[in-house]
């Protein structure tokens, strides 16, 4: 258990708040991991916001927790820990001191503001905070992303965060670090014997990650039309968990000694700049199609206009110019209304050097580690074994399979709620540092850049598919195919 805390919540009645981050600390609470004492203060601006809060987060939370999450007598608990409060993030008014009153004086008391909230008033709102004294040396700010749309927009508003709040208290969160099937990644591949010499270029033929999304625009349409999939989901998601798979053994898992080994990767992945951009990526929109037994609308009616060339698919082929992963490709994937919601990495490897088995024993499938981030979480290894039922010497692939949702049926896995604790705690190593970020930028602006000068469009791809058919030719051409959730 964290010792106690304050959370002051900014954009406490957003979809963000109540979907996400109020059932997050809620789960802590349940789970014994947020002390009685703690304190969340959810930010409204009109005062009607705050006098039914208490009623919206319940609701919420009967929404979106779990089946059996939910218990009326635990709500009666937590909901003594919500204090909503009204204030406008850009007036510096009499609210801003009635905030400080609530937090108190106790400067040894750990102030967690998280911004839920645009990043065009992060700087306003870290400048409230200087301006009424509410930053001191136990404060840290959470951020979420979009961090800005390119490298430079990105670099001001860390400068502007900045001049208020010190690196070491700058808290850059990306949830998908937070799932613990990402920990166990980092566990399988540092504190395994067996995975210490067979992750390289010398035994693995190619990687793939991909993240697939069911839903649509969600009401953000203007948002995404200008930011699309590869600012939304590659900038950070995507190249985070490319870093974890590729980087080197750090020798502690501190956040600093993390940081340093993740930026190495970034460094080292190949420029697409030019011609290699069209050779190596392939952008997609949907259009109208079957998900599941519904027909769902393409991206230009839910927009609501007659043309975009915004990508909602991307897939990239990328490669780390250093000696581990020489001439292994990285096969990056994401998109909306895909067949299926589901995060996974796959780990393929080579085929076995010489076939000791007949023809007659059946076919040889190359081991493939399958890393499952959602909707389930799983790890699962796919070997060759000889069929039981067979007399002959018959092969067939089998899965070991550690299905860690039904491995821990009573621990709720919940990435918010890992990352405030987190945060609250004063733990940085599963958050994102501001060189990183700017290392990512730095090879994520080139390929946009071609994009807009070139007037490049994206291919359409039906709604309820595995995206456009260019993507699997990107995959065809050196031999491979994308391995699809089942």
């Amino acid at each position: 258990m964290n010792n106690p805390f304050d959370m002051v919540l900014f954009g406490g009645v957003g979809d963000l708040a109540l979907r996400k981050l109020i059932p997050a600390l809620y789960r802590a609470y349940l789970e014994g991991g947020l002390a009685g004492d703690s304190r969340i203060l959810p930010v409204c601006r009109r005062e009607e916001d705050v006098e039914n809060y208490l009623d919206r987060a319940r609701e919420a939370l009967k929404t979106h927790l779990r089946d059996g999450e939910y218990s009326e007598s635990v709500w009666e608990s937590f909901s003594k820990l919500l204090r909503a409060v009204s204030l406008d993030i850009s007036k510096p008014d009499e609210k801003w001191d009635q905030l400080g009153d609530i937090l108190g004086a106790d400067e040894q008391r750990v102030r967690l503001f998280y911004l839920a909230i645009p990043p065009a008033v992060f700087g306003p709102c870290c400048e409230n905070l200087s301006l009424k004294g509410l930053i001191h040396s136990q404060s840290r700010v959470v951020v979420e992303k979009p961090l800005g749309y390119n490298a430079q927009t990105s670099a001001e508003i860390n400068d502007k965060i900045g001049e208020f709040f010190p690196e070491n208290q700058i808290f850059r969160i990306d949830h998908y670090l937070g799932k613990e099937t990402v920990q166990n990644l980092l566990a399988l591949r540092f504190s395994n014997v067996l995975f210490e010499h067979l992750w390289d270029a010398s035994v693995i033929d190619h990687i793939q990650i991909s993240i697939s999304e069911t839903v649509g625009l969600e009401g953000r349409a203007g948002f995404y039309d200008e930011t699309g999939a590869l600012r939304d989901m590659v900038q950070n998601h995507l190249l985070q968990l490319l870093c974890l798979i590729a980087m080197e053994s750090p020798n502690s898992m501190s956040a600093r000694n993390i940081r340093a080994e993740k930026i190495k990767v970034l460094e080292a992945l190949r420029p697409l700049v030019g011609d290699g951009v069209d050779e190596n990526i392939v952008r997609g929109q949907y259009v109208a199609g079957g998900l599941g037994s519904q027909l769902v609308p393409g991206y230009l009616e839910e927009l609501d206009a007659a043309s975009s060339s915004t990508e909602t698919f991307v897939a990239i082929r990328a490669h780390i110019d250093n000696w581990r992963w020489a001439g292994v490709p990285f096969y990056l994937r994401t998109g909306k209304r895909m067949e299926k919601r589901c995060a996974e990495i796959v780990i393929q490897y080579k085929n076995v050097s010489h076939r000791v088995y007949g023809e007659g024993a059946g076919k040889v499938v190359p081991n493939r580690l399958v890393i499952r981030l959602q909707p389930e979480e799983s790890i699962k290894l796919v070997l060759m074994a000889k069929k039981m039922d067979s007399l002959e010497m018959e092969l067939q692939p089998v899965e070991l399979n550690l299905s860690l949702s039904e491995t821990y049926d009573s621990f709720k896995s919940d990435a918010y709620k890992r990352l405030m604790l987190d945060a609250a705690a004063n733990n940085s190593a599963l958050f994102i540092h501001r060189e990183e970020v700017a290392t990512a930028w730095a090879w994520v602006d080139p390929i946009i850049d071609h994009w807009r000068e070139t007037g490049s469009q994206p291919h359409l791809y039906r709604a309820g598919s595995w995206g456009p058919e260019a993507a699997d030719e990107l995959l065809e051409e050196d031999g491979r195919h994308w391995f699809n959730a089942q």
